[in-house]
Protein backbone atom coordinates (compact mmCIF):
# COMPACT_ATOMS: atom_id res chain seq x y z
CA UNK A 1 0.00 0.00 0.00
CA UNK A 2 1.18 3.30 -0.87
CA UNK A 3 -1.09 5.85 0.57
CA UNK A 4 -4.34 6.49 2.51
CA UNK A 5 -7.35 8.65 0.97
CA UNK A 6 -9.56 10.43 3.51
CA UNK A 7 -13.53 9.88 2.68
CA UNK A 8 -15.27 13.10 2.25
CA UNK A 9 -17.62 12.23 5.54
CA UNK A 10 -13.95 11.41 7.44
CA UNK A 11 -12.98 14.73 6.83
CA UNK A 12 -16.40 16.24 7.95
CA UNK A 13 -15.86 14.47 10.97
CA UNK A 14 -12.36 15.96 11.74
CA UNK A 15 -13.58 19.34 10.91
CA UNK A 16 -16.44 18.96 13.72
CA UNK A 17 -13.89 17.35 16.72
CA UNK A 18 -11.42 20.52 15.62
CA UNK A 19 -13.87 22.84 15.62
CA UNK A 20 -15.40 21.71 18.59
CA UNK A 21 -11.39 21.47 20.37
CA UNK A 22 -10.58 24.82 19.17
CA UNK A 23 -13.70 26.69 20.73
CA UNK A 24 -11.49 26.40 24.19
CA UNK A 25 -7.81 25.29 22.89
CA UNK A 26 -6.83 25.82 19.46
CA UNK A 27 -3.26 23.76 20.43
CA UNK A 28 -5.26 20.95 21.17
CA UNK A 29 -6.72 20.74 17.86
CA UNK A 30 -3.99 21.16 15.80
CA UNK A 31 -2.21 18.03 17.99
CA UNK A 32 -5.08 15.95 17.13
CA UNK A 33 -4.76 16.79 13.77
CA UNK A 34 -1.43 15.80 14.02
CA UNK A 35 -1.72 12.72 15.72
CA UNK A 36 -4.18 11.99 13.12
CA UNK A 37 -2.23 12.28 10.22
CA UNK A 38 0.81 10.51 12.19
CA UNK A 39 -1.11 7.35 12.96
CA UNK A 40 -2.82 7.67 8.83
CA UNK A 41 1.06 7.57 7.80
CA UNK A 42 1.63 4.54 10.19
CA UNK A 43 -1.29 2.45 9.24
CA UNK A 44 0.33 3.00 5.55
CA UNK A 45 3.07 0.75 6.64
CA UNK A 46 1.50 -1.26 9.19
CA UNK A 47 -2.24 -1.46 7.35
CA UNK A 48 -3.42 -4.37 9.61
CA UNK A 49 -2.55 -2.60 12.72
CA UNK A 50 -6.00 -1.65 13.48
CA UNK A 51 -9.00 -3.97 15.34
CA UNK A 52 -10.92 -5.30 13.24
CA UNK A 53 -14.58 -4.04 13.40
CA UNK A 54 -16.22 -6.97 11.22
CA UNK A 55 -19.26 -6.97 13.55
CA UNK A 56 -20.29 -4.06 12.02
CA UNK A 57 -19.10 -4.24 8.43
CA UNK A 58 -16.66 -6.91 6.99
CA UNK A 59 -14.25 -4.75 5.83
CA UNK A 60 -14.34 -2.42 8.76
CA UNK A 61 -10.77 -2.11 10.72
CA UNK A 62 -10.21 1.20 13.51
CA UNK A 63 -7.07 2.74 15.11
CA UNK A 64 -7.72 4.79 18.62
CA UNK A 65 -6.82 8.49 18.40
CA UNK A 66 -7.80 10.33 21.73
CA UNK A 67 -11.03 8.90 22.60
CA UNK A 68 -11.59 8.57 19.27
CA UNK A 69 -11.64 6.02 16.14
CA UNK A 70 -10.44 5.91 12.83
CA UNK A 71 -12.38 3.43 11.10
CA UNK A 72 -10.82 2.25 7.59
CA UNK A 73 -11.00 -0.35 5.43
CA UNK A 74 -8.02 -1.52 3.05
CA UNK A 75 -8.00 -2.07 -0.48
CA UNK A 76 -4.93 -3.34 -3.31
CA UNK A 77 -3.81 0.18 -3.72
CA UNK A 78 -4.62 2.37 -0.47
CA UNK A 79 -6.20 2.89 2.83
CA UNK A 80 -9.26 4.64 3.20
CA UNK A 81 -10.26 6.53 5.64
CA UNK A 82 -13.88 6.18 6.51
CA UNK A 83 -14.54 7.80 9.48
CA UNK A 84 -13.73 9.31 12.94
CA UNK A 85 -15.76 9.43 15.81
CA UNK A 86 -15.87 9.04 19.36
CA UNK A 87 -15.67 5.49 20.60
CA UNK A 88 -18.09 5.39 22.94
CA UNK A 89 -20.66 6.29 20.63
CA UNK A 90 -23.28 3.49 19.14
CA UNK A 91 -21.47 2.78 16.13
CA UNK A 92 -23.61 -0.02 15.20
CA UNK A 93 -26.31 2.21 15.13
CA UNK A 94 -23.95 5.15 12.59
CA UNK A 95 -22.84 2.78 10.57
CA UNK A 96 -26.50 1.48 9.63
CA UNK A 97 -26.92 5.08 9.31
CA UNK A 98 -24.56 5.79 6.47
CA UNK A 99 -25.43 3.08 4.55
Amino acid sequence: MTQYIIAPVAIQDLKIITDYLAQTNVEAAEKLLNQFEKKCRYLVQFPKIGRSYSYIRPYLRGLPLNGYIIFYRLSQDNIEIMRVIKGNRDLEVLFDNDE
